[in-house]
C-alpha cells in the first residue's frame, strides 16, 4: 500500500533569513538609516522655519513657481519637491517591491500572507480609527487616508539611536510591510485623489509605460534613451491629472530585475544602487523642509490636541497602526497555524508594529492631497502626523530598549553562520 503522505511542516513565521537575503536587507537599510536621519533633522529646519521670524521666507520659497506652463509644469518648489523629487523615492520602493515579489519575502506565497495581511490590517485598522474619532467634524471624509502610511526611513532613524541589533527577521519584516504600505498609498493616491482625468495624456502614459518595458525586454540598458523615456512618463502621467510620484513606482516596477547569466547587476539592482542615496540623502529631506513646517504658534499648539482632525490621525497612526499590523500578523499565524520563530515572542512582534506608526514622508504627501483646499486644516493635518509619529516613536523606542541584549545575542549569532558559510 502506498504511504500517506506526511503532512507539512509548519510554517516559521519570523524565522531567521538566509544570507544572501540578510545581506540584501542590511544593504537597503543601511541607506534608509542614513536617509531617515537627514529627514529627522531636514524636518525640523522645516519646523524650526516655519517657526521663526523668518517664517515668511519660508512661505516665499515654497510658493515660488518655476517651470514653463507646457503640460501644467510650472509648479511651485513644494510642489516640484512632493511630485518630481518623491518619483525618486517612490522608484526605489517600486524596485524594491519587485525584488521582494520576485526573490525576497513576498516570493512563496505561504511566506508572504503575514507581511501582507499585516500591512493591509496597518492601512484599514488606522482609517477605522481615524473615522471615529473624526465623526462629526466637517471635513473628515478628506483626511482618511492619511494616517495609513508607515516611513521606512524615519522609522529607521530611530531603530538606529535604539535597535541597531533588531534581528533580519524583524527588519524584514518591517521593510516588507513599508513596500507594501507605499504600493497602497500610491493606490489611494491614484484613485482617491485624482479629480479631473485628461484621457489622452493618460493614454500616452500607458503607451510610454508599454514602450520601456520593451525596451527592458530587448536588453537596451542605453541611459540616452531610458532616461529620456522615464522623463516622458512622468510628464505624461503628471499631465494626465494623476499624481506623478505613481510614475516613479511604474518605472520601478517595469526595469528588468532579474540578472542575465553574464550580467554582475540587473538595470533595477543598479537604478536602485545609484539612485536610492539619492532619494534618501536629497529627495526626501528636501521634500520634509517643504511639508514639515508646521505653524504652531498662538492657539494652534493647542489646537492641535483638541481639533478632532489631528487627534484622529494621530491616533490613527499610534493606535491603528499597531494594533492593525500586530492583530494582522498575530491572526495569520494563528489561522494558518503557523508557529513563531523560537528565537522572538509576541511582545517583539509588538514593539515593531508600534514602529509602523512612524508615518511621514507619505502620511505628509496625502495630507497635502487631502486638505490642499483647506490651509488651517492642512495644518493641523501635519501636526497630527507629527503627534502620531512621536508617539510611536517613543513608545518603540522604549518597547526595543528591554530587549536589547537579546537581540544583540541574536545578531551576533547571525554573523557567526554568516562568517560560518564563507
Amino acid at each position: 500500500m502506498p504511504r500517506p503522505d506526511r503532512p507539512a511542516a509548519p510554517l516559521r513565521v519570523f524565522a531567521r533569513l538566509k544570507r544572501i537575503e540578510r545581506r540584501h536587507v542590511a544593504a537597503v537599510l543601511r541607506t534608509e538609516t542614513v536617509g531617515g536621519a537627514l529627514l529627522i533633522a531636514f524636518a525640523v529646519v522645516g519646523l524650526v522655519w516655519a517657526n521663526s521670524p523668518w517664517s515668511g521666507s519660508y512661505e516665499t520659497v515654497k510658493d515660488t513657481v518655476v517651470g514653463p506652463h507646457l503640460w501644467h509644469l510650472n509648479l511651485s518648489l513644494a510642489s516640484w519637491a512632493a511630485d518630481f523629487l518623491l518619483a525618486f523615492f517612490f522608484l526605489v520602493a517600486g524596485i524594491e517591491l519587485k525584488h521582494e515579489l520576485q526573490v525576497g519575502e513576498l516570493s512563496e506565497v505561504r511566506a508572504a500572507v503575514l507581511p501582507v495581511v499585516s500591512a493591509l490590517c496597518g492601512m484599514a485598522v488606522p482609517i477605522a480609527v481615524y473615522l471615529v474619532v473624526s465623526a462629526g467634524h466637517e471635513h473628515a471624509a478628506s483626511g482618511w487616508a492619511v494616517p495609513t502610511a508607515t516611513d521606512i526611513a524615519f522609522a529607521l532613524a530611530v531603530l538606529a539611536v535604539v535597535g541597531q541589533n533588531l534581528p533580519s527577521a524583524l527588519r524584514a519584516f518591517l521593510l516588507t510591510l513599508a513596500v507594501v504600505d507605499d504600493l497602497g498609498a500610491i493606490i489611494i493616491i491614484a484613485i482617491a485623489y485624482t479629480e479631473q482625468i485628461d484621457v489622452v495624456a493618460l493614454v500616452v502614459a500607458a503607451l510610454l509605460i508599454a514602450a520601456f518595458y520593451l525596451v527592458q525586454r530587448q536588453r537596451i540598458t542605453s541611459l540616452w534613451l531610458n532616461v529620456p523615456l522615464a522623463l516622458a512618463i512622468w510628464i505624461a502621467v503628471h499631465a494626465a491629472g494623476v499624481h506623478a510620484t505613481v510614475a516613479g513606482v511604474a518605472v520601478g516596477l517595469m526595469l528588468r530585475g532579474k540578472r542575465d547569466p553574464r550580467e554582475e547587476w540587473s538595470p533595477a539592482e543598479r537604478v536602485q544602487w545609484r539612485l536610492q542615496p539619492f532619494s534618501a540623502g536629497f529627495c526626501v529631506p528636501v521634500f520634509a523642509v517643504m511639508s514639515a513646517g508646521v505653524d504652531i504658534g498662538g492657539d494652534t499648539f493647542g489646537t492641535l490636541f483638541t481639533d478632532r482632525i489631528p487627534l484622529a490621525i494621530a491616533a490613527g497612526l499610534f493606535i491603528g497602526k499597531s494594533v492593525g499590523v500586530f492583530g494582522g500578523a498575530y491572526l495569520t499565524a494563528r489561522f494558518t497555524r503557523a508557529e513563531l520563530s523560537d528565537d522572538l515572542r509576541w511582545s517583539d512582534i509588538a514593539a515593531v508594529s508600534t514602529l509602523t506608526g512612524v508615518g511621514f514622508t507619505v502620511s505628509l504627501l496625502i495630507a497635502e492631497l487631502a486638505f490642499d483646499d483647506a490651509p488651517d486644516l492642512l495644518n493641523l493635518a501635519k501636526g497630527g502626523v507629527l503627534e502620531g509619529s512621536l508617539a510611536s516613536a517613543l513608545v518603540a523606542v522604549v518597547l526595543l530598549r528591554r530587549r536589547d541584549r537579546f537581540y544583540d545575542r541574536l545578531c551576533n549569532e547571525e554573523d557567526s553562520e554568516d562568517f560560518e558559510e564563507e
